[in-house]
């Protein structure tokens, strides 16, 4: 019955920890490191040195539907463990103040995770385990039923403020520091109830909050002469230590199994006791646990061409390796998180702009990593929208993008899943987005 402290995620684009996309710009382009506009107080503040002379503001709203599959198969058995990621509507407020050589701006949304995730049967790690454990004492599967249900939260909240100055006529430099707030709980149960005259064979229940706080220092640079632009940007690892506030927490056999067992076989008793004890103490009331976001380096090359036409390459590189997470995960991982980008736009006329871009990541997964309530998988993205100017002060975003995933097969081994087999991790991830941006 391994417990395991990671969250259930549902990451929209970006990093392990990280999202990337918070204006609809994004989801119609993906690669926004050299932009100039108002989604540059994220993607690229020191940009905003060539920005909109005044005020900016834009207000964003997203809507992500996914779906997180667990396939376990043996050589006689296979079940699909079906979960549902969902999350309301995803805000984000973006300001920005230009005059002359300085600009201050600032950014409010979901910057890591962002989500709910729920498997109405359950997962592997719970349901496999318990049944091998009963076959190992005789009760075979025709002779009881199991009730499960797993389900979680995680958000990280953040509120970034920035400061820009123009150096030269072709160089400015930015810096900032954002404030994250994690959110984030685990709910679930497993009662395996016999249909004989034993009643409850184990019940599991868990009940756990977590909530902390971490702050990100960041830097950026951007040189643009002409068509070209030239931009890095660069956010320190961000520690995040999360104490449990656990509402309930109980791992227990039934009382007639324990009865059985204490008069058959005291020892296997309290071998079971003892490890119910390991794999629940993560969940302690006051325990705490890491979710560090990674350190973030982003480099972009932008350029204009001829007839209102820009394009930008643009590489991202999340330091996963070296961010702490529950149980010391990061060093399961073969390497960090690289996410190539790719993006065009071009103004059709001087009310529509059109967009379209792509974005490929590859996290460095392996079997030790990969776990059934905490999974990642590589994936391409591609997204597409449009802006239209509504006046010389409003415009309108609207975008979609879609993850098409690579499946993650592992192979499950007793010392680690505490049963045999294969598990494939699948994800489906679908956005779709609507902003404002008004100039003043």
């Amino acid at each position: 019955m391994a417990f395991v402290a990671t969250a259930f995620t549902t990451t929209q684009a970006g990093g392990l920890m990280t999202n990337t996309n918070y204006h609809i710009a994004f989801d119609r382009m993906m690669a926004r490191g050299a932009s100039f506009d108002i989604d540059a107080a994220y993607s690229n503040p020191a940009g905003l040195a060539w920005g909109h002379e005044g005020f900016q503001l834009s207000v964003n709203f997203q809507k992500p539907w996914q779906l997180r599959n667990i396939e376990h198969s043996t050589t006689s058995s296979y079940r699909l463990y079906e979960g549902v990621a969902s999350a309301p509507i995803v805000p984000a407020l973006f300001a920005s103040y230009h005059k002359d050589r300085f600009a201050v701006s600032a950014m409010i949304g979901i910057v890591g995770s962002g989500g709910f995730v729920k498997y109405d049967e359950g997962v592997p790690m719970f349901n496999v385990v318990l049944a091998g454990m009963f076959a190992q004492k005789g009760i075979t599967p025709d002779s009881y039923n199991i009730d499960s249900e797993m389900k979680g939260k995680q958000y990280i909240y953040g509120g970034q403020l920035n400061l820009t100055y123009k150096v030269t006529e072709c160089l400015a430099v930015a810096a900032g520091v954002r404030a994250n707030y994690y959110d984030g709980y685990y709910r679930g149960h497993v009662i395996a109830d016999s249909h004989k005259a034993l009643g409850t064979l184990a019940t599991l229940q868990l009940d756990v909050d977590q909530r902390g706080w971490g702050y990100t220092p960041i830097v950026g640079v951007n040189y643009h002469k002409g068509p070209l632009t030239l931009a890095a940007r660069y956010e320190f690892r961000t520690k995040i230590n999360v104490p449990n506030k656990t509402n309930e927490l109980v791992a227990d056999l039934g009382p007639k199994v324990k009865g059985m067992l204490a008069t058959a076989d005291p020892a296997a008793l309290a071998t079971i006791a003892t490890s119910l004890g390991t794999k629940t103490a993560a969940y302690q009331d006051g325990v705490e646990t890491r979710y560090d976001m990674p350190a973030l380096l982003s480099v972009a090359l932008g350029y204009a061409f001829e007839k209102n036409v820009r394009a930008t390459l643009e590489y991202h590189f999340f330091d996963d390796k070296h961010a702490k997470m529950a149980n010391n995960r990061q060093e399961h991982l073969t390497h960090g998180t690289h996410e190539f980008l790719a993006g065009i736009e071009g103004d059709i006329n001087d009310r529509w702009t059109l967009s379209c871009g792509v974005q490929r990541t590859d996290y460095g997964l392996s079997d030790e990593y990969e776990q059934n309530t905490s999974f990642a998988c590589d994936s391409y993205s591609i997204g597409l929208g449009a802006a239209v100017k509504l006046s010389d002060k409003v415009r309108l975003n609207a975008g979609y993008f879609c993850s098409i995933y690579d499946d993650y097969t592992k192979t499950c081994v007793p010392t680690r899943e505490g049963y045999t087999g294969t598990e494939t991790y699948s994800r489906t991830n679908h956005v779709i987005g609507l902003g404002v941006d008004f100039k003043f």
